[in-house]
Parts: C-alpha cells; structure tokens; sequence
C-alpha cells in the first residue's frame, strides 16, 4: 500500500508539472513555430539527459527494451508533442485540455493490451464517468466547429496514450527516468537538421516568456515530468495511476487562466468537482497486475 501511495503522488507531480504544457506551448509556439516548439523541445531535452546518462555511466537497454522504448518516443517524444504545438496554433488552451482529459481513458486500454492489467468494473465505471464529463463540458460550452486541430489532438492522445502504458510497463524493470532518457537520446539527432532549419534570426528577439516557456516545455514537460509519471505507474498501477490525468484539463484551464488571460466558469469548477470524485473512486477500485508482459 504504501507504495501504491507514493505512486499516487508521484503521478500527481507529473500530471501537474504536464498540465503547463499547453500553455507554455501556446506561448512559445506564437513566436517558434511548430517545428522549433514541437521537436526543439527534444533537443533541449537531450543536452540535460546526455550529461546524466554519462556521468551515471548508464548501460544500453537491451533489443527487446530498445522496441519499447521506440514506441515512447514515437508517442511521447514525437507524435504528441509536435501535433499539440501544431493544434495549440489554431485552438484555445481550453478547447485542447477537454480533448487531452481522454488520456487515462486511452491509457487504460493499453494497459490492458501492453501491461496484462485487469481493471474492475467499477473502475470502467468511474472512467466512463471521468469521461462523458469533460465531454459535456465541451458540448455545452460550445467550442465551436470541429476543426482539422481537433483530429490532431485526438491523434496526439492516442499515441500518448499508448507510449504511457510502454513507458510505465518498462519502467518497471529498466528504471523510470531511464525510459524517457533514452526515447529522448534516440530521437533528438533525427531533430536537431528541421529544428536549426526553422530557427530564424528573428526569433532570438523572441520575449523572455517565449523562452521561458520554451526551456520549460525541454526541461520540465519533456523529461523531469515524465520521470515522475512513469515512476508514478511503475509504482501504482498503470490503469489506476492513469486516472489522476482527469484533473489535468482543470488544472490546464486553471493555468491558462493564470497565464493567458482565459476565462474560468463556475460549469467548470462543477464539472472538475465530478471529475475529482470519479479520480477518487477509480484510485479505490480493484485492479489485477500481472508480472508479465506483452513484447
């Protein structure tokens, strides 16, 4: 149990250190770019992770470990990153944090393909509740026509999704922060040609926030949160650890509220009141872990 319990709260550092992403994204990309914001991150993230694998003088995964950690970093170091900058051009924080709240969700059900875990009814249950109700928020809030952005979130949260459950069934045997040093260290040098391509002279003169938020998305959202999340699911279960990411859209919209000017409504304050208790609900339920593993 107590392990369980700090990787509850080892997932709750993650999720809140995750949920300045978008914001730091929609604030870094109006002056980046796509590219730059999207994979630069990499790149940034890269430096800090080679420094630490020398000095601890870290030995390479294994074949099998290296095809998982492939699937990491196509979903976390890739994929999600540079189809949420894209998006983050042309929706509001907002919009983007509702459709983000279907990752534990997604994540759950890789869970179930990847980690061999085994989640109870009740907790369905209280993720489907989690889930129509960030759905209802965005319908009646109307945020307007669907936009071509919205697949490209949607997208984004799959292949997170399934690069959560990879990282957090292998961070039980090669080490959390392991996982996404390596993702990271592979795909960087494929970044850095569109990365420096993309940068222009210009954007040197880009305001303090803009590189702020930047160094923050490399630093923070790119390695150290995920450290926390994986070894968050490691330590309490994929499926039920999963299920703090139901707050992240609130605690998103909170944060573009203070950081970007965004409106908060009292709807909003209700609806992550529900969705607090279908978190609750669904760390409490029964799920069965197996030891093995799918490869």
């Amino acid at each position: 149990m107590a392990k369980e319990k700090l990787g509850f709260l080892l997932g709750i550092v993650g999720v809140m250190c995750f949920s300045l992403t978008l914001p730091a994204t929609s604030i870094a990309v109006a002056y980046f770019g796509t590219t730059v914001v999207g994979l630069g991150r990499t790149v940034i993230a890269a430096i800090l992770v080679a420094i630490i694998l020398i000095f601890r003088k870290e030995k390479l995964p294994s074949f099998r470990q290296f095809k998982s950690i492939l699937i990491v970093a196509l979903g976390a170091v890739l994929g999600f990153p540079l189809l949420t900058s894209w998006a983050m051009e042309y929706l509001p924080v907002s919009h983007g944090a509702v459709e983000v709240a279907l990752l534990p969700l997604v994540t759950a059900g890789f869970a179930m393909l990847r980690a061999g875990e085994q989640p109870s009814l009740k907790y369905w249950l209280s993720s489907l509740i989690g889930s129509c109700a960030v759905i209802v928020y965005a319908l009646i809030l109307g945020f307007g026509q669907l936009h071509f952005a919205d697949l490209a979130l949607l997208a984004a949260v799959v292949l997170l999704g399934f690069s959560y459950a990879e990282g957090g069934r292998l961070a039980k045997e090669l080490g959390s922060w392991q996982v996404i040093a390596w993702a990271i260290l592979i795909a960087a040098p494929f970044f850095i040609i569109p990365v420096g391509l993309n940068f222009t002279q210009d954007m040197i003169h880009a305001p303090m926030q803009a590189w702020i938020s930047i160094l923050y998305l490399g630093v923070v959202s790119q390695f150290l949160a995920y450290v926390a999340w994986y070894s968050g699911m490691s330590l309490g279960g994929i499926a039920r650890v999963s299920q703090i990411q139901y707050l992240q859209p609130f605690l998103m919209i909170l944060f573009a509220a203070i950081f970007l000017n965004e409106a908060i409504s009292f709807m909003t304050i209700g609806i992550a009141i529900i969705v607090l208790l279908s978190v609750i609900v669904g760390k409490n339920t029964k799920v069965t872990r197996s030891d093995s593993y799918k490869t």
